[in-house]
C-alpha cells in the first residue's frame, strides 16, 4: 500500500519567499560581491577568526536565516514542518547533502538560484543532478521503501 503524504498548495506564500530569496541574492552580490549560496556562507562563517576575510556579514546571514522562523513564531505566524522523526536517517540525509554539496562546488542556492540567473551551464548541469537525486529520492521513500 502506497503513503500518500499531501503537500498544500500555498502560491502566495511560495511566491513571496521566492521574491525575497531573489531580493537577498541580489543584495549580497551587489554588497560585497559574492553568490549568495547557503553552503558557502556557513563554511565562510563557521572558519576560524581571520581564515574568512569576510566572515562577520556571513555570521549575519546565518544568524538571520535562524532567526526568521523565530521571529515569525513570536509574531504569531504557524511554522509547519515535517521531516521524518528517524534520527538516524535524518544524520545520513545531513551527511549525503554536505558530502553533495562539497562534490558540487556549491548548493541549491549557490547554482538554482544565483548559477541559473547567470546562465551558468555549470549550474545548469548541477540543478539537473539535484532534481534527478530528489526525483529518485521521493520514488525510492516513497513507491519501494513505503515512507521512511
Amino acid at each position: 500500500m502506497d503513503m500518500v503524504t499531501e503537500t498544500a498548495f500555498t502560491p502566495w506564500a511560495s511566491l513571496g519567499g521566492g521574491v525575497l530569496i531573489g531580493i537577498s541574492a541580489v543584495m549580497v552580490m551587489g554588497i560585497f560581491g559574492r553568490i549568495a549560496g547557503i553552503a558557502g556562507i556557513s563554511q565562510g562563517a563557521l572558519a576560524l577568526p581571520g581564515a574568512a576575510r569576510d566572515r562577520d556579514w556571513r555570521i549575519w546571514f546565518v544568524l538571520g536565516l535562524l532567526a526568521a522562523p523565530l521571529l515569525m513564531g513570536a509574531l504569531g505566524g504557524t511554522i509547519t514542518q515535517s521531516v521524518p522523526q528517524n534520527l538516524p536517517v535524518m544524520a545520513l540525509a545531513g551527511l549525503l547533502v554536505g558530502t553533495g554539496t562539497a562534490l558540487g562546488s556549491g548548493c541549491t542556492s549557490g547554482h538554482g538560484v544565483c548559477g541559473l540567473a547567470r546562465l551558468s551551464g555549470r549550474s545548469l548541469a548541477a540543478v539537473a543532478a539535484f532534481m534527478a537525486a530528489g526525483f529518485v529520492t521521493v520514488f525510492v521513500l516513497r513507491h519501494l521503501i513505503g515512507g521512511l
